[in-house]
Order: structure tokens, then sequence, then C-alpha cells
């Protein structure tokens, strides 16, 4: 059983480590580790695991990695206080790298600010983060590789709403909640 918890912890520590750009980018890593490479979950278990992260508080990556722990820990048969402490550890696992570069940068800021090869990071790194969040949008909107006519209605009617109508998040989840209902 301590294997699954190295594995679970180095995974994603991993995926803290290499995404930029928060939770919404780090989606699609969470869902190529935990869906396709180790066959924890699948495509709709995750997908909808995504879907309560996003409507609970904090970080939808952090939720998701301390729903994952949890969830996968109980279906390889452990107790209750072991899927906790699978919880504990992804939601350890996610967050460290960034505690850890957030203090590292926060010491480096200062002094690099104006540096041009500094600046032309960040300005490359925000396109990158771009297509991160876009590939998560895609992932999240198709099952088994084919897109479903009626994510993307959702997603346009989403995006129309909150980019010309200036709709409250709130507003655009609760409905899309609603919309999801009739639809499916």
């Amino acid at each position: 059983m301590i294997g699954i918890y190295i594995e679970l912890f180095t995974t994603f520590f991993m995926i803290g480590l290499f995404t930029i750009g928060g939770g919404y980018a780090m989606l699609s890593l969470i869902q190529a580790q935990v869906v396709t490479i180790h066959g924890w979950l699948d495509e709709d278990t995750f997908t909808d695991i995504v879907a309560i992260s996003q409507m609970t508080p904090g970080p939808v990556g952090i939720n998701s990695a301390t729903y994952i722990g949890y969830t996968v820990l109980q279906e390889a048969g452990a107790s209750e206080f072991m899927c906790i402490l699978g919880s504990f550890s992804t939601t350890l696992a996610v967050v460290l790298p960034s505690f850890i570069i957030v203090l590292t940068i926060c010491r480096m800021y200062a002094r690099f600010r104006s540096n041009r090869v500094f600046e032309g990071v960040m300005d490359g790194l925000k396109p990158a983060v771009a297509g991160l969040i876009g590939a998560a949008a895609i992932v999240l909107m198709t099952r088994d590789n084919f897109p479903d006519w009626k994510s993307w209605v959702l997603f346009a009617a989403a995006f129309a709403a909150s980019w010309w109508g200036k709709a409250n998040p709130i507003v655009v989840i609760l409905g899309g909640g609603v919309l999801g209902l009739l639809l499916y």
C-alpha cells in the first residue's frame, strides 16, 4: 500500500512542478497521468471529479488532487483513514513545488525584474498558459476523444455570456448546471 502513496505523491509533485498557470492549466496533465498513463480512474469519473472540484471553494487543481488521492485509495480498498492520508499526500505534493518556487521567485524577483531575459521568459509563458487552459477545456468537453455537440453548445453559451454579456460567473455556473441537467 505504501507504493501507491509514493506513486501518487511523485505523480502530483511532478504535475505541480511542471504546471504553469494554475489549476485549469494542470487539468490536462492530471487527466493524462491519472486516466491515460496510470489508469487509476476512467474518463467519466475524472470529469465528475473536475466538475465537483470546480463547484467547491478553492483552486480546481488542488481540489482535484485532493479528491483523486481519496478516490484512488478508496478504489484500492483502503480504509477511511488511509483514503484521507491519500488526499493529504496528493494535496501536499501538488502544492509543494509552487510553494518552493514562489519563495525562490520572491527572493529573486526584485533583483531580476528589469532583466530583458527574465521579461522575455515571462512574456513567453503567457501564451503557453493560455494553450494549457484551452487544452484542459477541450479535454473536459470530449469523451472518448470525440466532441459531444452539447458540450460545445454549453461552452459557447458560457463563453458568450461571460465575454460579451459580462455575466456573473456564479450565474454562468448555475446556468450551465441547469442546462446540463436539461440537455443530458
